[in-house]
């Protein structure tokens, strides 16, 4: 099926080498950070973890969220999920891809990562963490290829692929579980001390995820004449809106934790990203947006007769991704490191190596993801036909 992604209009080759620009510039500012350190990026002493950890953080409920098609479909035998899991499937393979880079880069030196694998240790998060996004991305391309070959024959797929599919769902959950415990394990970053985390990480997966599918979706109906179908779409915005719910709801609690119990470290993290402390207010504006698309989300998923045109639930969609990637694409990194444990306050800001890194990053996922939905989206049209 592999030559598949060597036949495409003029749009799918000029889309590929637009991205393979912005491969070639991450690379070329990759190359120079390699060099010089991470000192050119705006992390410090006191906020380690950045730009690049925020962007893990998130891809990695992009990821997760492919349980959301594949639950329904496998196990549950919802028939119209059949034309859209592998999409969800795919998308796992491209975000899981771009959540390895994002490590790497984050490491400075690249043999570090090597470490993990010479000393593993039960007792690191990290040696866990390692574990279960490899085994998922190996998982999701051994399913997704399998099934999409036997569909492509007009057979079933293979009975060996069955327990994995079972292992997948499980396996799913797992990956954001452990990576919320990243956080959650670490005593001195009150922000992220808090029992609700992966259960937070997993509504907000549950709602980002599907609704970037939903985007997908209608990316694909317009420049294939494969329809991933309205029954599909509609079925994703719910379970987005109730996902986004739940999002908003998990969070408010932490808001009630900190602020009628007082905790002082905790409270403060929460006011410097929405109101400033001290004079720093660099992600109040930031937050604030966030907050104004998380409500205008709510309000276009929650109405039915809303959410139900496509027009306004591809806005809807839209507003989802926008406020949890700045919730968990930056905030929430940064957050935990300000006010540090000192209670004094350091900054920090992406620097224009750290965008362009990570613009490279994002690029070589959306080529990955390119390339098998043209496979994809070929295949289903190939049996339609």
């Amino acid at each position: 099926m592999l030559d598949k992604a060597l036949k495409g209009s003029a749009t799918y080759w000029g889309w590929l080498l637009f991205l393979l620009a912005f491969i070639g510039v991450g690379f070329g500012c990759y190359l120079y950070q390699f060099s010089e350190g991470l000192r050119i990026t705006g992390m410090s002493r006191d906020v380690s973890w950045g730009f690049y950890i925020g962007q893990f953080t998130y891809l990695v409920g992009v990821a997760a969220s492919g349980v959301m098609v594949v639950l329904p479909y496998y196990i549950h035998n919802y028939k119209a999920f059949a034309r859209i899991t592998i999409l969800g499937e795919f998308l796992a393979v491209s975000a899981i891809v771009m959540c390895g880079l994002f490590i790497s880069v984050d490491l400075g030196y690249l043999p570090r990562v090597m470490n993990i694998i010479l000393y593993p240790h039960p007792n690191s998060i990290l040696f866990w963490d390692m574990i279960v996004l490899n085994v998922y991305l190996l998982l999701n391309i051994f399913i997704g290829w399998n099934v999409l070959s036997a569909e492509r024959k007009g057979v079933h797929y293979p009975k060996w692929i069955t327990p994995l599919i079972y292992i997948s769902i499980p396996w799913a959950f797992s990956i954001h579980t452990v990576t919320a415990f990243l956080y959650a394990g670490l005593p001195g970053r009150h922000f992220w001390l808090t029992a609700i985390m992966a259960a937070r990480f997993l509504a907000s997966a549950f709602c980002s995820g599907p609704a970037l599918l939903i985007l997908l979706c209608f990316i694909v109906r317009k420049l294939s004449r494969f329809d991933p179908g309205k029954e599909q779409i509609r079925t994703l915005g719910g379970i987005v809106a109730y996902a986004m719910i739940l999002n908003v709801f998990f969070f408010l609690l932490e808001l009630f934790t900190a602020f009628y119990s007082r905790i002082p470290e905790h409270m403060h993290a929460i006011v410097y990203l929405f109101f400033g402390l001290e004079g720093h207010t660099r992600l109040v504006p930031w937050m604030w947006g966030a907050t104004v698309f998380a409500v205008i989300a709510l309000v276009l998923l929650i109405i039915p007769q809303l959410r139900r045109r496509e027009g306004i639930l591809a806005i809807a969609c839209g507003s989802v991704i926008v406020a949890t990637w700045i919730d968990k694409g930056l905030a929430l990194v940064v957050g935990g490191f300000i006010p540090n444990p000192f209670d004094r306050i350091f900054e920090y800001w992406p620097t224009t190596p750290e965008v362009f890194i990570s613009l490279g990053v994002y690029a070589t996922g959306f080529f990955v993801l390119s390339v098998l939905y043209k496979i994809a989206v070929s295949v289903k049209e190939e049996v339609a036909a």
